[in-house]
C-alpha cells in the first residue's frame, strides 16, 4: 500500500494550490480525481466554461458595439450552439494542458478514480476498469467542490430541462428560456442569453435577489438587466413544471404562467462528498453535504483532515479556493505562510460584470459606522464616452472617523479587473485622500476612482492637521 505526506481529493482550483504548493515543498502528494481530465468543476463545468461563454457571446454578438450601432447591430448574424462551444473547447483544452504540465513540473501525483475513506488514514479508489486501490497518508485535503442540486420535482431530461452543467451542452441555443435560481449561476446565464437576444425570464421565489451585494447596486443592476430584455419573477415560488414536449410551461404560486422552449434549474448547488464516506473518517456534513472546518487552518473536526474550496461553502469562489487549498497544505505540512488579506473581491460575470470589495452600506448602518458615499457613473469619464458605455457605477464608502475606505462596489464593464485597485487601498487601510492625491491614467474607467473619491472628499470635515498645514503655508505666503 502507497504512503503520502498529503493526499488531496479534488482537482479544482483548491486541490490544484495544495498540491502544487506540497510539490515545491518537496513532498509526496497525491491528486486523486474520478474525472479522466483534471481541473474538476471550476475548469469543466463552472468558472473557466461559464466566462469563456461569455466573453464569446459578447464579441459574436457585438453587444459592446451596440450603442454606436443600434440594437441590430451584430458580428455574426446567425450565432448558432457551435460558435459558442468550439471557443469553449479550445480554452478548457488550454487550461487542462496548463494544470498537467503544473503537476508533472511539480512531480505531484495523479490518479484518476472515485475515492472514500476507510478510516481517517486510508482510503480506497476504485477506477474505471474496476481496479481498487488502497492508499495511506499523513494527511488528507477534501477539495471535492459541489455538484448541481436536482429536485424530484423539476422534470430534468438533458435536452429542454437542464441543470448548468448540462446547459453547456446545448445542441442549440433557445429562442425563449426560462432560468430558475436568480444566485450568481442563473444570474450570470440569463444575462448573457439575454444579450444573444433570447426572450429569458429569471424566476426567483424570494423577494430579493443577491443578497450579499449592496442594495444600492442591486437597483442600479436590475434597471439595466430589465432594460437589457430579462424578464425579472421575483417573490412567487413554482408550484408546477410541464414539459409539454414542444415547450416547457412553469405555473407560478401567484397564478402566473410561464412558457420557453428551454428550462435552465440553477437554484443551488449541493457538497459533492456523498460517495466519499466520510463517516468512516469520523466527519459529518450537513444538509447540503458541505465540510465545516477552521476558517484560519481549514482543519476539520479530525485535525489531519482538511477541506478547502467549494464543499466548505461561503464564499465559493474559484479565487478564494486557490487561496484557501495553498494556505491549508502549508498548515498541513507544517510550514509557515502568510495569513489571507482581510478583504477579498466577489465577481459576478454577468452582463453587465458585478464586482465588489469590503462592506456594504447596508453592513455599515448595521455596524453603526458613520460614513460618506462617493460616487462615479462610467458616463461621466472620457473612457466611458469612447466605449460607449451608457451605464455602470463605481461606489465607494469611507468612515467619516478615520476617513478609510471600507467598501468599493462595481457594476459596469470591466467592473471584475477594477475592483483590485480598490482591494489593495482596503487592504493596505488607505483613505479616501489616496484617490483624491494620485492621478489615474487618462482617460481609463480606473478614472472613476479619482470622481467617486472627490465626490466624497468635498462633502467631509477637512481633518485639523490639513488645516494646520493650510495656516502654515499661508503664515509663510505672508511673510514671504
Amino acid at each position: 500500500m502507497s504512503h503520502y505526506d498529503l493526499i488531496i481529493i479534488g482537482s479544482g482550483p483548491a486541490g490544484r494550490a495544495a498540491a502544487i504548493q506540497a510539490g515545491k515543498l518537496k513532498r509526496r502528494v497525491l491528486v486523486v480525481d474520478r474525472k479522466d481530465r483534471f481541473g474538476g468543476v471550476s475548469v469543466h463545468t463552472g468558472t473557466i466554461p461559464s466566462k469563456t461563454l461569455r466573453e464569446t457571446v459578447l464579441n459574436l454578438s457585438g453587444w459592446r458595439e451596440r450603442s454606436f450601432y443600434g440594437r441590430s447591430y451584430r458580428v455574426k448574424d446567425d450565432i448558432g450552439a457551435q460558435d459558442l462551444k468550439s471557443r469553449l473547447h479550445m480554452t478548457l483544452d488550454h487550461e487542462v494542458d496548463v494544470l498537467e504540465h503544473q503537476f508533472a513540473r511539480n512531480h505531484v501525483d495523479t490518479l484518476d478514480g472515485l475515492a472514500r475513506f476507510v478510516s481517517d488514514t486510508e482510503i480506497e479508489v476504485a477506477t474505471e476498469a474496476g481496479e481498487t486501490t488502497r492508499l495511506s497518508a499523513d494527511k488528507f485535503l477534501i477539495s471535492t467542490g459541489t455538484k448541481t442540486y436536482r429536485p424530484d420535482t423539476m422534470p430534468f431530461n438533458g435536452t429542454t430541462v437542464v441543470d448548468s452543467d448540462e446547459f453547456l451542452e446545448l445542441a442549440r441555443i433557445p429562442r425563449s428560456l426560462i432560468v430558475v435560481g436568480a444566485g450568481v449561476i442563473g444570474v450570470e446565464y440569463a444575462t448573457m442569453f439575454s444579450a444573444l437576444d433570447v426572450r429569458v425570464t429569471l424566476i426567483e421565489p424570494r423577494d430579493t435577489f443577491l443578497d450579499f451585494i449592496d442594495k444600492h447596486l442591486i437597483e442600479d443592476f436590475t434597471h439595466q438587466i430589465r432594460e437589457n430584455g430579462v424578464d425579472l419573477r421575483l417573490g412567487s415560488a413554482i408550484e408546477k413544471t410541464e414539459d409539454a414536449g414542444d415547450h416547457i410551461e412553469v405555473s407560478l404560486a401567484n397564478g402566473r404562467h410561464v412558457r420557453a422552449e428551454m428550462l435552465l434549474f440553477a437554484a443551488g448547488r449541493m457538497g459533492a462528498t456523498d460517495k466519499l464516506n466520510v463517516e468512516a473518517a469520523g466527519l459529518e456534513t450537513d444538509h447540503r453535504g458541505r465540510l465545516s472546518v477552521d476558517r484560519k487552518t481549514y482543519q476539520t473536526a479530525v485535525p489531519h483532515i482538511y477541506g478547502a474550496g467549494d464543499v466548505i461553502g461561503h464564499p465559493s469562489l474559484a479565487s478564494t479556493s486557490l487561496q484557501q487549498g495553498r494556505v491549508a497544505a502549508c498548515h498541513a505540512l507544517d510550514t509557515p505562510t502568510l495569513p489571507e488579506s482581510p478583504w477579498f473581491p466577489y465577481g459576478i460575470y454577468s452582463v453587465p460584470e458585478i464586482s465588489t470589495c469590503g462592506m456594504s452600506e447596508e453592513e455599515m448602518q448595521e455596524r453603526g459606522i458613520p460614513y460618506e458615499v462617493g460616487v462615479a457613473r462610467f458616463r461621466e469619464t472620457s473612457r466611458g464616452h469612447i466605449m460607449g458605455l451608457e451605464h455602470g457605477m463605481l461606489k465607494m464608502l469611507f468612515s467619516l472617523k478615520t476617513r478609510r475606505v471600507l467598501g468599493v462596489q462595481i457594476v459596469g464593464e470591466g467592473a471584475t479587473e477594477l475592483i483590485h485597485i480598490a482591494q489593495a487601498v482596503l487592504n493596505l487601510k488607505g483613505t479616501v485622500d489616496y484617490f483624491v492625491q494620485n492621478t489615474f491614467n487618462y482617460p481609463t474607467l480606473a478614472e472613476a476612482y479619482k470622481i467617486a473619491g472627490l465626490d466624497a472628499f468635498n462633502r467631509m470635515p477637512i481633518p485639523k492637521e490639513y488645516k494646520v498645514k493650510r495656516d502654515e503655508g499661508q503664515t509663510k505666503q505672508a511673510k514671504g
